[in-house]
């Protein structure tokens, strides 16, 4: 995907060529990171898979607490 360095624009300057070659590969390396985890989630059994649900379900409902908790001590200190 990457320009070749005959191919790039020369009035682009060449830090902007540079965090484009290092966006790439970061994009490509969360990209085979993602595959992977969706291969892993697509081995997992019935069982397994309802366990990951419910471990989800109750991660979202104590995230949910935290935030009305902060909240709630954010309203407290402003008055």
């Amino acid at each position: 995907m990457s320009a070749s360095e005959g191919q790039r624009a020369e009035w682009l300057d060449p830090e902007f060529w540079e965090r484009l070659d290092r966006l790439e590969g970061r994009h490509q390396r969360i990209q085979s990171e993602h595959d992977n985890a969706r291969r892993g989630l697509e081995r997992l059994t019935a069982r397994e898979a309802d366990e990951l649900r419910r471990a989800w379900r109750r991660y979202c409902e104590v995230i949910a607490e935290l935030d009305q908790t902060t909240a709630e001590f954010e309203a407290l200190r402003r008055c």
